[in-house]
């Protein structure tokens, strides 16, 4: 497969992997909350999808890298379908559990395989020296646009619908959502994948901790990508804090019915914006004449956004919402910008055979960062009012961009023709 298909392949691939997810975003607790689950259990069934992901993000990743990329997606895309289905079917907390568990084996399992598909696809036919931003943005976009448009559905869909027959109209985009990791598993039954030995399973039980080894390795010894990892940590905190708070700002807006429909809006619009973000990556890194100068001003960008939604959460009307919904744009084009450039920074120091294991470093190190930074955001929040969480957010996000500070290209001074 050329480059140029590759990069259209890798997008169809990447919007489906992300269009079930937005599908049943909004619907998740309010279909939960209508099958009779209290507050307090929906909680527990969260624990349940994150330490499933936990667990398991690094040895899916090691397993992509000695099994191959596409059986792992195929994996991925079976327990994604298996674990939605569940969910718009489930009437008791043990299903909802088994669900979560199956939603966070597919989760865990589309960490990295996918994109460590395109790039060594890329680096086969032009070179390990060959700029991945544009066909890395091109793929942020259209997952992106596939998040937005199916947080829309998920979020609208069920006001019109009301119950269609015995089942609740919440259920529905859920269901939608199963039957796109149906598609999503048969369209990848065709990726091609470049010809390798098929170990036996003891080799492939035995090879999966070793390269997780050295994937947690090659993160710890090499500064650079050290840097790249805390860097992702800081975004993951700034996208928490906003998945934390921009609920509660939202929640003085509308309530009953349509408060889902106005967070599906509202969260369809950052996502938009991230799709915005994306297209401008390329050109950012030709602008700034590097990734890592590319990378510092979008996350720079996006930390004086999340500064701006401070100031506005102190203030009151309806200006004070336009320039909020502004600043909660700007911050996801930022990042949405940023990165691609991120990702081409990693790819470059990353061998093949490494590739998909330290995509799920970067991805589980986002998750304990978060983790241990959005609980005390939110009992800042709580104490001092939204604008502390954000403010504190926005300067953990600024430091972070100074890590890519004296970072530099790997490979050449100029940016070649980009693919894709």
């Amino acid at each position: 497969m050329t480059a140029v298909a590759a990069a259209r392949r890798y997008a169809l691939l990447n919007a489906l992997l992300w269009l079930p997810a937005g599908l049943y975003l909004v619907p998740l607790v309010l279909l939960m909350l209508d099958r009779g689950l209290t507050v307090s259990t929906i909680a527990v069934v969260g624990v349940a999808y994150g330490l499933t992901i936990a667990v398991l993000e690094l040895p899916t990743g090691g397993l992509a890298d000695v099994l191959g990329r596409r059986p792992v997606l195929i994996a991925s895309a079976v327990a994604g379908a298996a674990g939605l289905l569940l969910l718009g079917l489930a009437d008791t907390v043990a299903l909802f559990l088994a669900s979560a568990v199956l939603r966070g084996a597919a989760r865990a399992l589309s960490t990295g395989p996918l994109e460590a598909w395109y790039v060594d696809t890329v680096h086969a036919e032009r070179g390990r020296e060959t700029d991945l931003t544009a066909g890395l943005a091109r793929g942020e976009v259209a997952a992106s646009l596939a998040l937005g448009a199916g947080t829309l559905i998920g979020g609208l869909l069920p006001l019109v619908l009301g119950r269609v027959g015995p089942l609740p109209a919440l259920a529905v985009p859920v269901l939608m959502a199963a039957g796109v990791e149906v598609l999503r598993a048969v369209l990848t039954t065709s990726l091609p994948e470049p010809p390798h030995a098929r170990p036996a399973l003891g080799v492939v039980l035995r090879g999966v901790p070793a390269t997780v080894v050295t994937g947690l390795r090659m993160a710890g010894r090499d500064r650079a990508l050290t840097r790249l990892m805390l860097a992702a940590g800081g975004a993951g905190v700034a996208l928490g804090t906003i998945e934390l708070l921009t609920p509660a700002w939202l929640a003085g807006l509308s309530t009953g019915p349509r408060a889902a429909a106005t967070y599906a809006v509202v969260a369809a619009a950052g996502f938009g914006a991230d799709a915005i973000g994306g297209m401008l990556a390329a050109g950012a890194v030709r602008r700034f004449a590097s990734h890592a100068r590319a990378a510092t001003a979008g996350w720079t960008v996006s930390a004086v956004a999340l500064a701006g939604l401070a100031g506005c959460a102190m203030l009151s009307g309806t200006v004070a919402l336009v320039l909020a919904g502004i600043a909660y744009c700007v911050l996801f084009i930022g990042l949405g910008a940023a990165f691609p450039a991120q990702a081409h920074l990693l790819h470059e120091r990353v061998e093949p055979g490494e590739r998909a294991t330290m995509l799920s470093v970067q991805s589980l190190l986002m998750q304990a960062v978060g983790a241990v930074a959005i609980p005390v955001i939110g009992w800042q929040a709580t104490r001092h009012g939204i604008e502390a969480g954000y403010t504190i957010s926005a300067v953990v996000l600024l430091a972070s961009a100074g890590l890519f500070l004296r970072l530099r290209d790997g490979s050449r001074p100029a940016v070649p023709a980009p693919v894709g």
